[in-house]
């Protein structure tokens, strides 16, 4: 078997071509852009008449889509189906690597040695697999972050920045990662029969905490967040909150633009940290309508509760994923426990383990998870046009996102994949909308 040395020095080496090679390839072909068109015209069947149909006008505004644009959106978000499946079964061997080489049971014994006090353990063992599975995983996070968003068109770092947000990230990582595996790690100690129900708590806590820091904390981290000035932008935006009942004064703007070409906005954080803020990119090339039905999109979310809510359905599918893993580490440790050296459920050398299994589990709910997503996301839509009343802005919207997401997939396609509606039925949903308030429209003309 070879020494530590030898492995680390052969994963270095693995790591260093891995990257050479692709940010090389990467280089080497130019990102084609897979832009839809700016400037989305209202056609003929899409205005205010009175003979207005909402299927004719959510077709006409299909077939302003090129075709070879619509075919390249397919291929990238189709793929996407794959790499759900690649990215499970690789990390199932990187687990099952780490459990059957005794990989995690050494790590284990390092931090022993490195110190007795358990949530001390707990952090040095947690960097060490951090670190570890990071570099494994490291070819198929360089072709999926990096080299197939360029391959696309929908990235704009070089390798380098790039690298440097990885790095950013595993950080983060570190320091959050290591905070929640002391934590659960301490009430499995502390708590051997019933771990798995307050496992459920600190783990539902602990997100409600990082939803709360992130906009303050975490995103700057990554991007610059300026507060925005212009008034055309911020005026109507603000008065969308106001009448809606949110409590915001500015409204800001995030670089997005420094590494990708995707279009966002959001309503983040809770109380003191709740933000308005656009990407630079939907500044860059939305119309004021588009802006403002992506805005009032956002604001369904916030206004709905969706937060307080997914924090909710998030707590129930944890709670039933703790239970599951309390049968599964069980079975397994009971089988193969003494194999890979394992000596409990509350033995830090048991991660990969619960790594794999919750990654089992998080694969088979995949359906339900999206579907849960794409039910809100239908209602912060609905929210967005009763608010904004920018069904064409609403449609720039879904065509500009058509980009990087499959505009007309079949219902199961759409059910299994599909966390947000998909294009064509956002479009539909727009002017059915329109069509039920043609007034508002025929009024102005």
């Amino acid at each position: 078997m070879p020494s530590r040395t030898g492995l680390a020095t052969a994963l270095c080496c693995l790591i260093f071509f891995c990257a050479t090679f692709l940010a090389t390839s990467a280089l080497a072909q130019p990102p084609a852009a897979n832009q839809m068109p700016s400037v989305v015209h209202v056609p003929a069947e899409a205005q205010a008449t009175p003979h207005f149909d909402a299927t004719a006008a959510t077709n006409a505004y299909l077939a302003q889509i090129p075709a070879d644009k619509t075919a390249r959106s397919d291929a990238y978000f189709e793929g996407g189906y794959w790499m759900i499946l690649w990215d499970f079964l690789y990390g199932a061997i990187v687990a099952l690597l780490l459990l059957n080489l005794r990989w995690s049971a050494r790590m284990r014994d390092l931090a022993e040695r490195v110190t007795r006090f358990k949530p001390v353990h707990t952090l040095v063992y947690w960097l060490q697999y951090l670190v570890l599975t990071t570099i494994l995983v490291f070819p198929l996070t360089v072709y999926e972050e990096y080299f197939r968003e360029h391959k696309y068109g929908l990235a704009t770092q070089s390798f380098g920045p790039w690298m440097g947000d990885q790095m950013k990230g595993l950080g983060v990582a570190a320091v959050l990662g290591g905070l929640l595996a002391m934590l659960l790690f301490g009430v499995v100690r502390r708590l051997p029969r019933t771990w798995w129900i307050w496992g459920a708590v600190v783990t539902t806590m602990f997100l409600i905490f990082a939803a709360l820091i992130a906009p303050v904390y975490i995103v700057p981290i990554f991007n610059k967040v300026t507060r925005l000035d212009d008034p055309k932008i911020v005026d109507p935006i603000l008065s969308m909150a106001r009448a809606n009942g949110i409590p915001a004064k500015d409204v800001y703007q995030i670089d997005a633009s420094r590494q990708t070409t995707r279009i966002s906005a959001n309503v983040s954080g809770f109380a003191n940290t709740m933000r308005i803020t656009l990407n630079d990119n939907l500044l860059r090339r939305g119309s004021p309508e588009e802006i403002q039905a992506v805005m009032g999109h956002e604001m369904g979310h916030y206004v709905m509760h969706h937060i307080y809510n997914g924090i909710l359905f998030f707590f129930i599918v944890t709670v039933v994923a703790f239970a599951y893993l309390r049968w599964a580490l069980d079975w397994t440790l009971q089988r193969w426990g003494e194999k890979w050296q394992i000596r409990g459920v509350g033995d830090t050398a048991v991660l990969p383990l619960v790594v794999l299994l919750v990654s089992i589990f998080g694969f088979v709910i995949t359906p339900v998870m999206n579907t849960y997503s794409r039910t809100q996301e239908y209602e912060a839509d609905m929210y967005g046009l009763n608010t904004s009343r920018r069904p064409d802005g609403e449609v720039q919207a879904d065509i500009h996102l058509g980009e990087y997401r499959k505009m007309n997939p079949g219902p199961i396609e759409e059910w299994i994949f599909f966390d947000h509606p998909s294009g064509r039925n956002r479009i539909y949903a727009a002017m059915r909308w329109k069509a039920e308030n043609l007034k508002l429209f025929t009024s102005q003309q």
